[in-house]
């Protein structure tokens, strides 16, 4: 898959170099900023609407870190700016943090010109994302990423839910940001555990659609682990690029976008099965990879030399490989409520090669035997 143009910008605000990258989806467009000195620097949010009221939507953990740093760099976008901190956590995505954001937002009188910041990881972008697209049939919003994998995933493309108690992302909508701010800095401030959880979906783009990068990440691994700033900055970019290309070309799932959820089925059955918050996403989608390798390589389409790299790369960022001991009628109800599943039919994403991926449905019998393997 060929890299997408970018440009590199002067950022008046903080004297940096951002990087720009453009995202075309459905009849809108809008810019991924990626940069050092985002957050509070005014040129990151230049060019958005300045409304009377903007919101930012973050939760207990990242908001005192980093509202603060925020609210300098829209200083006088609006004539009021008010602050929303969510319980943390996957556990709280749902339908009573949900209601939370829709309080807040008539409390104090939001209209359909606010405008929603959502600083966070993947949750408080999927919420925000979600109550933007519902509140008086739509506000406009920002993604304001501070997760490695929210960065390079879960803030570009649009897809925006809550979980539901019998399935991850069950309930929500299609609904694009006007602008996507990656600061970064703030990556630094990561717990390990979280950063090695975006590692994982960095690394799901390369056997999907960039060999090239796949090799880029095993030889940069060391670098990776000790968030060298290059190398993450070219890792959050490369992930970008391959995400917005997908993303244009395919908005709302229809076909070629089902790649992106390369050991997603595994992985949400996981997340689902044990309770949300148990297994970061990204540790679940980790393992689900080694899965979805291992099935590829049962159904003849790799050899088992790839299955054994991707477990060894991943495995290297310290991210778990064995999955969890379930039933194997759990495991299959869980995924026939997969997204991607039609009919009843569980669909797989595998690898046809490295660097290539396809949808297909496998049989029950293979992908037991596949998680069998594996424990």
């Amino acid at each position: 898959m060929a890299s997408s143009d970018t440009s590199r910008v002067p950022d008046a605000g903080s004297g940096q170099i951002r990087q720009t990258l453009p995202v075309k989806a459905g009849a809108g467009a809008y810019d991924i900023l990626i940069g050092a000195g985002l957050l509070d620097a005014p040129a990151s949010w230049a060019g958005l609407p300045e409304s009377a009221h903007g919101v930012i939507v973050t939760n207990e953990v990242v908001g005192p870190l980093l509202a603060s740093r925020l609210m300098r760099g829209l200083a006088g976008r609006h004539a009021r700016l008010s602050v929303l901190e969510l319980p943390d956590g996957e556990a709280h995505k749902d339908w009573a943090t949900l209601n939370r954001i829709f309080d807040h937002l008539i409390q104090q009188g939001c209209d359909r010109r606010t405008v929603l910041y959502a600083l966070g990881g993947g949750v408080v972008g999927d919420i925000t994302g979600f109550a933007a697209g519902c509140y008086m049939r739509g506000v406009p919003f920002v993604q304001v990423p501070t997760t490695l994998l929210a960065q390079v995933d879960s803030s570009v493309g649009g897809k925006t839910a809550i979980n539901h108690a019998l399935g991850k992302n069950m309930i929500g909508l299609f609904n694009q940001p006007l602008r996507v701010v990656c600061d970064l800095d703030v990556l630094h401030t990561l717990p390990e555990r979280e950063f090695a959880a975006g590692l994982a979906e960095v690394v799901k783009y390369g056997p999907i659609a960039d060999a090239a990068f796949l090799e880029w990440i095993e030889a940069h691994a060391h670098a990776l682990r000790q968030r060298d700033p290059e190398a993450i900055a070219h890792a959050v970019r490369r992930s970008c690029e391959i995400k917005a290309q997908v993303v244009g070309a395919d908005e709302r799932e229809n076909g070629l976008r089902e790649i992106l959820n390369f050991g997603h089925t595994f992985g949400h059955a996981i997340e689902t099965a044990t309770g949300f918050g148990t297994w970061l996403h990204g540790e679940a989608v980790a393992c689900g990879m080694g899965l979805a390798s291992a099935l590829s390589a049962r159904i003849g389409l790799v050899g088992v030399d790839v299955e054994r790299r991707l477990a060894a790369l991943l495995a290297s960022f310290g991210l778990p490989m064995r999955p969890p001991q379930l039933p194997p009628q759990t495991w299959l109800e869980l995924m026939r409520r997969d997204k991607k599943a039609h009919a009843g039919l569980i669909r797989f994403v595998v690898l046809e090669e490295v660097g290539r991926a396809a949808v297909r449905p496998v049989a029950d019998e293979l992908v037991i035997d596949v998680i069998r393997a594996a424990a």
